[in-house]
């Protein structure tokens, strides 16, 4: 009876019983909660299955399917525009959060070892970009590559007319393979959800993150800020929607997003969220929600290293002026784009501006132990901002269904039902 109940459930509320009941069972059990995180890697494991494969093909029937009305150069302008836009007030909210809390008083611990970790310069990344074999990109899922080249062959399929057709037609057709193929998988998200909840209480428990508390506090009270404010202003003030419908629509990639700590990893449930419940237009959203993943970074790039050098600052006492503010801000704001596709990207945007206002790195050493606890919540705050951009640019270009995003029904009550796709 409790089966056919829960089996009966919408996703989302699915979603947020496995999550539920991840942290109890972290709780209750402890320790021994570790051994369900096969639950959640295997989880995972399938996700990462569909993250090469559906970014190109999501991608490049983005661009095959766009019509002449559509003008990309403006789109992708409002796109990136949104994206610095949002990095630049994270940083200042950061900034404001770290500077109003003692965050390094009374904190003596024993630093974690950290592995240093090598920054490319901004015009090695833009080279890293362009995939020099395509089918490596795609089998060692380096998803900024298979971005540029996704975005390549669309345009190129489009220059050729009418010769390009059948490839046109093997990329939609691919592309709704893959969109089938992501919808069986995210039936498997409460189970995935759970199992990764189970071991990060079990795994760190709440005794281990006191002597860090405060720092981890002003991370999630700094995103929370963020997400509510800032995202929901921008829907409330220029989409002219209901921020309340927004955030209702978005739990479910949130939740993901919070338990996986992986933006690619929610990406699946991202573009459901967004296309399903929002009423993004499905062109859009593909192209969007991926560069999101990339450069998108307000939880990692703008609200986490601005608060982490002030962290550091104070257990250095190293006094910071507002020169040092304008500098973190303005490093924190451009790292986010400019290590864009970098492995490890919050640690080395983290790097980046403790180098740019003379801090000292091995401060990072303090804060890598409870990297995972903050990850999860910095996630949860990029996933939403991709959301968020999805909804505001694409309501300015007529790219959203008003009348989906005010329907009561979140998404589609299974990821089975209906026929639109998860990207």
């Amino acid at each position: 009876m409790m089966m056919s109940k829960l089996w009966a459930m919408p996703f989302w509320q699915k979603v947020l019983v496995g999550f539920g009941l991840g942290i109890l069972a972290g709780v209750v059990l402890g320790e021994q909660a570790t051994a369900l995180k096969p639950l959640g890697d295997a989880f995972i494991a399938l996700i990462k299955m569909l993250v090469a494969p559906l970014v190109f093909f999501a991608i490049a029937v983005s661009f095959t399917s766009m019509d002449n009305s559509t003008n990309f150069k403006r789109l992708g302008a409002k796109t990136i525009g949104m994206f610095m836009l949002t990095a630049t007030i994270a940083s200042l909210i950061g900034l404001g959060i770290g500077s109003l809390l003692d965050l390094g008083a009374g904190v003596q611990l024993q630093a974690a070892e950290v592995k240093e970790r090598v920054i490319p310069s901004f015009s090695q990344v833009l080279i890293d970009m362009i995939p020099v074999n395509p089918i490596a990109a795609l089998a060692e899922g380096k998803v900024l590559q298979i971005i540029v080249f996704a975005i390549l062959v669309g345009i190129s399929v489009n220059a050729i007319g009418e010769k390009g057709e059948p490839m046109k037609k093997l990329i939609a057709s691919g592309s709704e393979v893959m969109y089938q193929l992501t919808r069986y998988v995210l039936k498997l998200t409460p189970i995935g959800v759970f199992g990764l909840m189970a071991w990060v209480v079990g795994e760190y428990g709440l005794a281990t993150l006191l002597p860090l508390s405060k720092f981890i506090v002003a991370i999630y009270i700094a995103c929370l800020i963020h997400i509510i404010f800032v995202y929901g202003g921008m829907i409330k003030f220029v989409a002219k929607l209901s921020p309340i419908q927004f955030f209702r629509k978005a739990m479910p990639a949130q939740l993901v997003a919070y338990t996986t700590a992986s933006s690619f990893g929610t990406l699946p449930v991202t573009n459901r969220c967004a296309t399903q419940g929002m009423g993004v237009s499905k062109k859009y959203a593909s192209f969007v929600l991926p560069m999101g993943a990339t450069m998108n970074m307000d939880g990692c790039g703008g609200i986490y290293p601005a608060i982490a050098a002030i962290f550091i600052a104070q257990l250095y006492g190293i006094p910071l002026d507002f020169g040092h503010y304008v500098l973190i801000m303005v490093t924190a704001t451009v790292a986010s784009i400019g290590t864009a596709g970098v492995p490890g990207s919050a640690m080395v945007m983290l790097t980046v501006t403790l180098n740019a206002v003379g801090l000292p790195l091995e401060g990072i050493a303090f804060i890598a132990a409870i990297d995972r606890v903050i990850d999860m919540m910095r996630t949860a705050t990029n996933v939403t901002g991709d959301m968020m951009t999805s909804v505001v640019v694409g309501r300015s270009e007529g790219l959203l269904d008003e009348v989906v995003f005010n329907s009561e029904a979140p998404a589609s009550e299974t990821p089975d039902e209906g026929k639109a796709s998860a990207a």
